[in-house]
Order: structure tokens, then sequence, then C-alpha cells
């Protein structure tokens, strides 16, 4: 039985950072993965695929709508190649994949192939798909298993008609009408892709807003930059039923004055969140808790009840996030180590991937509102940036929330062009402490949008914007 100091059950942006964090230490590591290819669902249905198909809509959309106001002319009908553009998302994810892969290889990391269960705390059976189970035995292993998409109880997902993001990676033909239900991240994010291409899209959502846990302005902002895209949107719209007809999905909802209202489309898209993904794991037999929501209940060293075993990611607590957990899985590898790292939650961004992006880090007004906290705001609209109108990405702006007596930045809130790259700036200001004078006393390159976020700071510092 080959022995291991350090065992990651998962390969996604948590498990393989973990991995390579782990080997770089010195520690003889192993990582098991239950499908043929590397990388979870981040790089192989989630992040990676989705932002090549959002990019090359975007790319369609700014040919058939914008190119001509730029002074290019292309001589006949722009066409959508569906087929093509879902090849070349599938050539960026094995490219991605590969690469992990070799990452492996490069720091002496034995990859298995295949389900893993716990035997007991220190070894772990590897079901294979030829039907053979291999076991190993770890001084320690790292839980890494992600998550899956969410449902409804009364939904039945055939993944054909009625479907989730990993379907939506991969149709067949552009939908006439979409219908998504969930106006949170992965909604919007797909939503947009196939409005681009054509489908007529509505979105359903319990809420009262799109993208909920966000800052409301960013919510009202997206929503109003979406609509003009033509993304229809129904809010407080309970849906109490979803049915498919042949070709034809029936979604019924309850809008907040109890009327029921019927949408009919081609697809319905069940966006509604991600849970857990322990199946399989057996993690009662190396005593392992779970709480009630199927999460892997942890310290703050992302330490289980059970003292050799941890876990990372989607699995445990908070945010489901590709960059949450590869910090996660980072932070377990060196305090195995004896080292002391440390995650400060409140500074792990969030991003949403429509145009215009959309990106926060920090509190947000209404969390700052209920904390009691006396704050100040500074904010900056894209559209007063010469690089903004030279791009034709007018939409959007940043906002900064700084205490009102020390001026220490709170939080940070944009939408716009880039703001997904933007929101770094943020994070490292936020790390060190940083005052709105701070960040307004730093040079910008001119042009760029992110002269938007000294200005935003300057408007948080006597109301100094300079430009509005």
């Amino acid at each position: 039985m080959t022995q291991y100091d350090v065992a990651v059950i998962g390969s996604g942006p948590g498990g393989y950072v973990a991995a390579i964090r782990c080997a770089q230490l010195g520690m003889k590591t192993a990582i098991i993965e239950k499908y043929s290819t590397l990388g979870g669902t981040c790089l192989n249905v989630g992040c990676i695929p989705s932002k090549a198909l959002l990019d090359s809509s975007h790319h369609y959309e700014d040919a058939v709508k914008h190119f001509e106001d730029h002074g290019i002319e292309i001589p006949g009908e722009i066409k959508v190649n569906l087929q093509k553009m879902i090849a070349r998302k599938q050539g960026v994810v094995d490219m991605t994949t590969k690469g992990i892969q070799f990452l492996m290889d490069k720091n002496k990391i034995d990859v298995y192939e295949g389900l893993g269960s716990f035997k007991d705390a220190t070894h772990i059976n590897i079901a294979k798909n030829d039907g053979e189970t291999e076991t190993i035995e770890a001084k320690k292993t790292i839980i890494a298993t992600g998550s899956k998409p969410s449902t409804l109880p009364f939904i039945t997902l055939d993944k054909e008609r009625v479907i989730t993001s990993t379907e939506a990676l991969k149709l067949n033909e552009i939908p006439k009408h979409m219908i998504v239900i969930g106006g949170g991240v992965i909604g919007l994010e797909l939503g947009q892709v196939y409005k681009r291409l054509g489908a007529d899209v509505s979105v359903v959502e319990f809420m009262d807003r799109i993208i909920p846990t966000m800052d409301a302005g960013l919510s009202k902002e997206l929503m109003k930059s979406m609509k003009k895209q033509k993304v229809k949107f129904h809010l407080s719209h309970k849906v109490k039923s979803v049915e498919r007809k042949g070709d034809e999905v029936i979604v019924k909802a309850d809008n907040k004055k109890g009327e029921e209202v019927t949408l009919k489309g081609d697809y319905c898209l069940v966006s509604v969140g991600r849970r857990p993904f322990t199946d399989g794991l057996n993690a009662e037999a190396a005593g392992v808790k779970l709480d009630d929501r199927g999460r892997v209940e942890v310290n703050n060293h992302l330490q289980t009840n059970v003292p050799n075993i941890f876990a990372i990611g989607d699995v445990v607590r908070g945010a489901m996030l590709a960059h949450k957990a590869e910090e996660e899985g980072t932070m377990v590898a060196e305090y195995m180590a004896g080292q002391k790292p440390h995650i400060d939650y409140n500074l792990i961004p969030g991003v949403v991937y429509t145009w215009p992006e959309v990106a926060a880090v920090g509190k947000t007004e209404e969390e700052l509102k209920e904390a009691g906290i006396n704050y100040k705001t500074g904010q900056f609209p894209m559209r007063a940036l010469g690089r903004s109108r030279a791009s034709m990405d007018v939409d959007g702006f940043v906002k900064i929330l700084a205490d009102a007596t020390t001026d220490e930045v709170l939080g940070v809130h944009m939408i716009g062009a880039r703001c997904a790259d933007l929101i770094s700036e943020a994070v490292t200001a936020m790390e060190f402490r940083a005052s709105a004078e701070d960040i307004a006393r730093m040079s910008h390159a001119h042009p760029t949008y992110s002269e938007a976020v000294k200005e935003a700071a300057l408007a948080a510092t006597e109301n100094r914007a300079l430009h509005i």
C-alpha cells in the first residue's frame, strides 16, 4: 500500500493548489480525481468555459452592433457558428486542464483517477472506472470535493430542455427563448451569452433585485444595462412549477401580488445556486462531521473534527469562489507544515463576468448600515472617463465606502469595463489598510479605466473628484 504525507480528494482550484503547495513544502502528495480530467468544476464546466463563451459572444455582439461605429465595415451577413464557438471553448478547457496535469508532473504529485472515499481516517479507497479499487494511506487528507448545481424540489432536470449551467455550456442550438431561473452570477452570465447570440432571455428572480448579495447600487446599474440589451426581468417572482411539453418549457410563478405569471420558452436554465458535494465520500467512516446544509464542518484552520483531516473550498462554509478555494488550499498546506498563514475573508473579491463586469470587495452599504458604522461615500461614473468614451464602454461606476472618522476604505463596489481586473487594486489597498486619501494620492495612468478608482477615492475625500 502506497503511503503519503498528504492526500487531496478533488482536483479543482482548491485541491490542485493545495497539492502543489504541499509538494513545494516537501510533503509526499497524492491527488484523487473521479473524472478523467483535472481541474474540477471551475476548469471543466464552470469558470473557464463560461468565460470563453462570454468572450466569443462579446466579439460577435461587437461585430454586429459596434464595428460600424468604429469605421469597420464587413460585407455580407455576420453569422454565428455555434458548433465552432463551443469547440473553441472546449479547446480552451483542454489546454487548461492539460496545464494542471503538467503542474502535477512538475511537482511530482501522484494522480489517481477514480472516486475517493474514506475507509477510515488514514486510508482512502479509490474506485476506478475499470471496476478495480485501490487503497492508499495518508497521514493527512484534504477534502476538496467542491459543489454541484442546486435545483428546486419540484423541478425535474432532464438536462435537455430543463438544464443546469453544465448543459448550457454545450448546447447544439441557440435557444429561441431561454428562461433563466435565478438572477445570480451564473444565470446572468450564461443568459447574456445566449442573448448576444440572438435568444430572447427572461430572468425570474425570487428576490427583489438581481445579484442580491452584492451592493444594491450594483444590482440596479447592472439591471439597467442588461435591460438595454433587451433582457427581460421578473423580480420578486416565486417559481412554483416547471413543466416540459415536447420542445416547450412552461414556467409558472407567483409575482409579489400573488398573481400567477406564465412564461413559455424552449430552454429553461435553472441557476439557483450550488450545493456542497460529498456524495460517495463516505465521510462518516472517517468520523468527519457534516452540518445541516451538507457542508464539512471545520474550525478556523479549516480542520475537521478529525485532526488529520481538513476541508476547503465549496464543500465548507463561505462563498463558493475558485480564488477563495485556492487561498484555503494554500493556507491548509502551510498550516500543516507548521507555518502561521491566515485569510481575511472580508477581502475575498466577488466578480460577475457580464458586460459591464461587476466586482466588489469588503462591506456593502447595507452591511455598514446594519452594523451602525458611520461611513462616507465617493462615487465616479465610468462615462466621465476618456478611456471609457474611446472604447464606447460608458456604463457603470466605481463606489468607495470609507470610515467617516478614520478614512479607512471599508468597501469598494464597481461596475464597468474590466472591473474584474480593477478590483485587485482595491483588494491590495484594503489589505494594507489604506485610506481613501491614500488611493486618491496615487498616480493612475491616463487614459485608463483605473482612473475611476482614483476619482472615486477623491470623491470620498472631501468630495474632491476632478472630472465631474
